[in-house]
């Protein structure tokens, strides 16, 4: 990733939604909402690496499936209690989440120890090539904090909408 496009996002991605209301507002309206965001969701990763960063791997936990805890204690060669007992704990909206940050399957290369076998959450994050955008714009403003990708497909996104 560029050194610059990391620092810029880095300085000004802090209570993005809160800073930013009105684009917030703007955005609820447009039409083509999910055509523009894949467009700028194709831009932006042609220029960023997330192995540069893997900041939500780092700050933040996916939220895991049933169908994700087999697959990955699999991967894992453990039994699905002892992958929960060791990795996993229920938060408060009572969802399998991991015990502790960063991630304990993210490598010192920035590099997924089970990639293959992720959880979904982690296979769709960032989110910004989904359909029906308007009802994830909330967690698209918070995602901005943690990615820089999120936080340049807004910023584009800022420009078409001026």
């Amino acid at each position: 990733m560029s050194k610059i496009l990391y620092d810029n996002w880095k300085e000004n991605s802090k209570e993005y939604k809160s800073n930013n209301k009105d684009f917030y507002k703007a955005l609820r309206k447009r039409k083509k909402l999910d055509d523009e965001f894949h467009e700028l969701d194709a831009q932006v990763f042609d220029e960023m690496d997330c192995l540069d960063c893997a900041n939500c791997c780092k700050t933040t936990s996916p939220i895991f499936q049933q169908s994700d805890i087999e697959r990955v204690a699999k991967a894992l060669k453990m039994k699905v209690p002892e992958f929960i007992d060791q990795y996993l704990h229920i938060d408060e909206d009572h969802d399998y989440v991991l015990n502790s940050s960063p991630c304990p399957f993210l490598g010192y290369d920035n590099k997924c120890i089970v990639y293959k076998n992720r959880p979904t959450a982690c296979r769709e994050y960032p989110h910004t090539n989904r359909k029906r955008m308007h009802q994830i714009l909330n967690k698209t403003f918070k995602n901005a904090e943690i990615c820089p990708a999120v936080y340049h497909i807004l910023e584009r996104m800022k420009e078409r909408v001026r």
